[in-house]
């Protein structure tokens, strides 16, 4: 198997460090590294990697910015680290589509995990940060647009959409989504794509937070 690239996104040169230390020793490849966002998009566009690993709080252009492009312009996953404090900007990296979030006190096997699971078209979470991040999503969506808890936001579903979301909301990775539908990897890509148009989110996580928001 081909060992994930990364490029490392935060302003402190000594996290960047540690981070370039704990991933190259579990096998990952860092082909890159930047200090504010704007660096982030010129090397991902330049390097392409598989991963950003991009902290939310950076002098210059912020991580939530970068992510949003990075995201919008297909040039990789993104992985977001992020800490305690940072409700407001871990809601703001979910609408920009970041693929999971790790808190910066990681260790190093849980964090080359989590690279492996996002550049494999899965998602990541700390549970400390999942429960925060679904509340700031509730939190987010006014009482008023939320619809009756029978399904009608997803009637254009399709019954294999509907089963692809059900998966989602169990917190199935691709490859197991595609081995209990006896479907492929690819094909389940192409139905989750499909639910999170449909749906209005950026990422499986939030998806997941604006159906259960809306009583599904």
């Amino acid at each position: 198997m081909t060992a994930p690239t990364v490029l490392l996104a935060d302003d402190h040169g000594a996290i960047r460090t540690g981070l370039r230390i704990m991933l190259e020793a579990h096998g990952i490849v860092v082909v890159g590294e930047a200090v504010d966002g704007d660096v982030a998009v010129r090397n991902a566009s330049a390097l392409r990697p598989d991963v950003v690993l991009m902290d939310l709080r950076m002098p210059g252009r912020d991580g939530i910015s970068a992510t949003r492009e990075i995201v919008e312009r297909g040039l990789s996953d993104v992985l977001v680290l992020t800490s305690f404090d940072e409700d407001d900007l871990v809601l703001g990296a979910i609408r920009a589509g970041a693929a999971g979030f790790l808190l910066k006190t990681v260790d190093a096997p849980a964090l080359a995990a989590a690279v492996r699971a996002v550049a494999a078209g899965e998602g990541a979470l700390d549970p400390r940060v999942t429960r925060r991040a679904l509340a700031a999503v509730a939190q987010s969506v006014p009482a008023s647009t939320a619809p009756t808890p029978d399904r009608g936001d997803q009637a254009e579903l399709t019954v294999r959409e509907q089963e692809i979301l059900d998966g989602i909301l169990q917190g199935w990775s691709n490859a197991q989504l595609a081995e209990r539908l006896h479907i492929s990897v690819a094909t389940v890509k192409t139905h989750v794509s499909n639910v999170l148009a449909k749906l209005g989110a950026r990422s499986r996580s939030h998806a997941a937070a604006l159906v259960r928001r809306r009583g599904a």
